[in-house]
This record gives C-alpha cells, structure tokens and sequence, in this order.
C-alpha cells in the first residue's frame, strides 16, 4: 500500500523519534544511529518515568513529545530459563505495551510506526530458513511460546491498522538473536552469548572449573551484531512501507556447540564442557531467510560472528560488573 507523500525524500533532521526502551541493549545502538543521521529530535522514555503498560502514560508521552516516528523496542524478554519462569508476565506485558501504544500513537497523528517482534514468533517446526510467509504455519515453540505470541500479536495490529488507517505507516521487523557490546549479563535473564561468556570468564577466574552448558549442544542459532540490527532498522524505517514482516539477520547459523568452541577458544579457555542435557536445548534450528530485507530496503548485514564475538568478550572482560 502506497503512502501520501511517497515521493518526498525522507529526512532524518525533520524527524522526532521516540525510541522505547532506547536506554536497553538494542535502543542504545538505535539512538546512535539515529545520531549519526542527525535526527532531528530523539526521545528515550525511561521505564522509572514513563510506565508504557499505563493508556494514560503512553497518552501524556505522546503529548510531551509530539512524534512523528516511534520505534517500538522496549520488551519484557530473557533467555529459555527467564521464559520459562515468567511466560505470564512476558505475554501480558509485551502484548499491552504494544497494543495501547500502536492504539495511542495512531489517535496522536504519528506518521510512521516500527514495530520490532522476535524470531520467538516463528512456529516451532518452521522449515530453514525461516521465511517470512511460514509465520502462521504453527505454534511458537513451548519454552518462549507466550513471549513470541504477544509479539506475534502485534503483527495481526499492524497490518489491520495498516488496511483501515492509510496514513498510518506501521512496519514490521523481526530480528535475530542479538548480541554484542552491552548486552545483559546476569545468569538469570540473559540469552546464550552472554551467558556463556560470563560462564567462562568465571569458571576461570574459580581456577578454570568445568564448564556446564544447558542442552546437548545440537540445536543451532543465528545470530545478529546489535549494531548491525539497528542499521536495519533505521533502513526500513527510511525506505520499507509495506504489510508484510521482514527478516533482519545474517541468513547464516552456528550450533550451539560450535558457538561454545568458538567463545571458548577467544576466551583461551580448554577445560571440560559438561552438557547439562536435563536442561532444555529450545527450537533446534534457527535460520532466517533474509532475501526480503536485502531486495526491499538494501540491508545486509556486516560484523561476522567472530568479530562481533570478539568485541562483546572485550567490553565484557571491561566491564565485569
């Protein structure tokens, strides 16, 4: 569906963007971004002051700020453990912030809308690699399955809002798995680069203990530099105005137990690895086919794994803390 104003060229410096959760992991490579473009203003809600689960909260945002973009990243999200303690709060959370605010932020007159989902949202048999049209071919797979679905959800809004309100531009994304500098640490919420890393770089410093990894290590995973992501996004935000999602990723995927070796062997660690198989391994395979993204808006992305990795490890052994 074509928008008014199509052939004007997008400006950056005319923009007021709200990033939501811009001061998270992701947000704060989107609000670099952002700043290397020269957005004209840039709005980072933070959760302490602005409750995005709260109608009126959202609506005296929205009032304050008076955007015309909204890129939509702030979540309630973690690793398998994490899903697996809180897939109620996870569904309820994502599912409210997202349907209020695409709500509220339609009602205020904002232009364009960014929607970012996950790859938890795929079905849990999809065939590699993921394309965008297998997303309703299945149920999410068990272990993030309310998290996926809430996001899912949004997907459903968008393309709603996207028949009956024409001049509301509400795009889609779903990434990969992010990694990189800055990412969330602590053993209970983070996603397996950094909780491996953390494991390492402890059972080290504890006089190279063994190593325990959960899952037998077969499943694969595709992963994708948060620097990378937010370039993506920046793009289909600049250039992308259609209803169907797009895949953000490298198209490319490592198993776990290679991940492993490869953090592993940057880290000089060579003691046991001991997998905890009473542990879950989660979906086995994730891949994403990323053609639409490449034809639709030119994204490609450009840190390889090992230099991603080798980034992470060092703000991580710079910031232990």
């Amino acid at each position: 569906m074509s928008k008014p104003n199509a052939e004007i060229p997008f400006s950056w410096p005319e923009q007021t963007v709200i990033v939501t959760g811009g001061s998270g992991f992701l947000g704060s490579y989107v609000v670099e971004a952002l700043q290397k473009r020269g957005c004209g203003m840039i709005v980072v809600p933070r959760s302490k002051d602005y409750d995005l689960r709260e109608a009126s909260v959202i609506r005296r945002l929205l009032s304050e700020s008076a955007p015309t973009m909204i890129v939509h990243l702030a979540a309630q999200c973690g690793g398998i453990g994490a899903n697996q303690k809180n897939g109620a709060r996870f569904f309820y959370d994502n599912a409210i912030m997202g349907i209020q605010l695409m709500e509220l932020a339609r009602q205020s007159g904002v232009r364009k809308y960014v929607q970012v989902g996950t790859v938890c949202a795929y079905p849990g048999e999809t065939p590699v690699p993921f394309k965008e049209d297998d997303l309703w071919n299945g149920y999410p797979e068990p272990t993030n399955a309310p998290y996926g679905l809430a996001k899912k959800i949004l997907l459903v809004q968008a393309q709603a809002y996207r028949h009956d309100y024409p001049d509301f531009d509400v795009i889609y994304l779903l990434p990969a798995n992010l990694y990189g500098p800055r990412d969330h640490f602590d053993l209970e919420n983070s996603h397996v680069i950094p909780a491996l890393i953390r494991k390492i770089h402890e059972a080290k410093e504890a006089g190279n203990q063994p190593l325990e990894v959960w899952g037998t290590g077969k499943a694969s995973r595709e992963f994708l530099y948060a620097g990378d992501a937010a370039e993506g996004i920046l793009l289909a935000a600049e250039k992308y105005s259609r209803p169907e999602p797009v895949n953000l990723g490298t198209g490319s995927s490592i198993t776990i137990k290679d991940l492993v070796g490869m953090i592993c062997e940057l880290m000089d660690y060579k003691e046991k690895i001991v997998w905890n198989k009473s542990r879950p391994d989660g979906q086995m395979k994730r891949q994403l086919d990323v053609t639409r993204a490449r034809k639709a808006f030119g994204f490609r992305a450009k840190t390889s794994l090992r230099e991603g990795l080798k980034k992470t490890i060092e703000w991580y052994l710079a910031h232990p803390a």
